[in-house]
């Protein structure tokens, strides 16, 4: 039997489960499927609510060549040879690339001139923000759309359908008593819920002549067989949560544990470490300003590299990051003033800091008395820069670590009592 998740892998529009906002009676994307005007698209959801299958229905529904690339095996030679083949086929072709994100830039540059002469229509799916995974050349050539994941409707008339082939194939009556566990289960993503009613199926069917299934039962089973760790799910907000937390606390080693968690359970190498390029200015920031450069080259150097490698790159970033000086100044700082302009509004810019391009303006006293800081000792000028009716808010407050005291002495020798330093 082959896998029950390609069995019940839709044919048609009609029977296709979800996404009603793009493919419901009259919507856009079913409508141009329908009367034929393919274009190059983008499907971006999570995982199992049917991009795969989407496109696999546009190329059977017109007629079209259908190619498909995994991103996570296939280089620049995969996509020229399919776009020769392509250009040698007596139809017009899909290209179908599944985890598109994963596509270095040279690798989706590659595509773009086959995309642009229509040679061939780009289907990409991916599970990431397209504007951070997508180059901009590609995602201008492409229309995204958003998928959603699968309601609890799509999801009951997918169990149903999964539990009517189980029965004909078993020959066994199957009698699902509670799905609420199965439904929880799932996320939303219908592979996972296949997955898990035909793990619990066949569990039960060694030793019963019938199977009756409870949440209960599907639970205990579940959790025998299925990793916690859930990409898209709750623990994976959680888990994220506690390796930021670890971080901020100084525990590497709680920081490196989270981390290994995160990795097992097949989390994007690249999200963990655009997190950490966050916490190195929110948390740490001038305490120590080297953990904002470590961590960029971290996100560059996993981008580059990627699994399995990448994870001593995260794991060197972590502990230097935990075992850092900490400082949330400037995360204060910009949440201050921006709480301040919301308050106050446009404020005028004091005329001696405008710019004054025209006679008009300098006629205006644009930029007159500007102190030029170069010509004064210690090229440091005493006037004011901030608007009249907030002069002398203090909005940066060094905290007490050996970087920002330096910066602290520094502020209180230029401005003296002005800002409280």
């Amino acid at each position: 039997m082959e896998p029950l998740a390609e069995l019940l892998r839709p044919r048609t529009l009609n029977n296709y489960i979800g996404q009603q906002h793009l493919l419901g009676k009259g919507a856009i994307l079913r409508s141009a499927i329908e009367n034929g005007r393919i274009h190059s698209m983008i499907l971006w959801g999570p995982p199992g609510v049917g991009k795969t299958t989407l496109a696999n229905i546009i190329a059977v529904q017109n007629e079209m060549q259908f190619y498909s690339l995994s991103a996570i095996n296939s280089g620049v030679a995969d996509v020229r040879a399919v776009i020769q083949r392509a250009k040698m086929a007596p139809r017009s072709a899909i290209l179908f690339i599944d985890e598109i994100h994963r596509f270095s830039k040279s690798q989706q540059d590659s595509l773009l001139g086959a995309v642009e002469k229509g040679i061939v229509t780009l289907i990409g799916a991916t599970t990431e923000n397209p504007s951070f995974e997508v180059i901009p050349a590609l995602i201008s050539r492409c229309q995204v759309y958003v998928l959603h994941p699968l309601q609890i409707d799509d999801l009951n008339v997918l169990l149903d359908r999964a539990v009517s082939l189980l029965q004909d194939h078993l020959k066994k009556e199957i009698n699902l008593v509670e799905r609420e566990a199965l439904i929880r289960i799932s996320g939303g993503d219908g592979r996972k819920l296949i997955n898990a009613i035909e793990l619990v199926v066949y569990s039960l069917a060694t030793t019963n002549t019938s199977i009756e299934i409870k949440n209960e039962i599907v639970t205990k089973i579940i959790q025998q067989k299925i990793s916690v760790y859930d990409k898209s799910g709750e623990q994976h907000y959680d888990i994220i949560s506690a390796f930021i937390k670890s971080l901020r606390g100084s525990d590497p080693n709680a920081a490196v544990y989270y981390l290994a968690r995160m990795l097992e359970g097949g989390e994007d190498p690249k999200f963990i470490a655009r997190r950490m390029l966050i916490l190195a200015s929110e948390d740490i920031g001038n305490a120590n300003p080297n953990a904002l450069l470590l961590a960029k080259t971290c996100f560059d150097s996993v981008t580059v590299i990627g699994m399995p490698e990448a994870r001593i790159i995260l794991s060197q970033t972590a502990v230097y990051l935990a075992t850092s000086l900490k400082s949330n100044a400037s995360y204060l700082a910009i949440g201050k003033a921006q709480e301040l302009v919301r308050k106050t509004g446009d404020l005028p810019v004091p005329l001696h800091l405008r710019n004054a391009p025209t006679k008009l303006m300098k006629d205006l006293n644009y930029g007159k008395e500007y102190r030029y800081v170069h010509d004064f000792e210690n090229n440091f000028s005493h006037q004011e820069y901030l608007p009249e009716s907030i002069s002398g808010t203090t909005l940066y407050e060094p905290q007490n670590n050996p970087s920002e005291l330096k910066f602290k002495e520094f502020l209180k020798q230029r401005w003296k009592g002005k800002y409280g330093y």
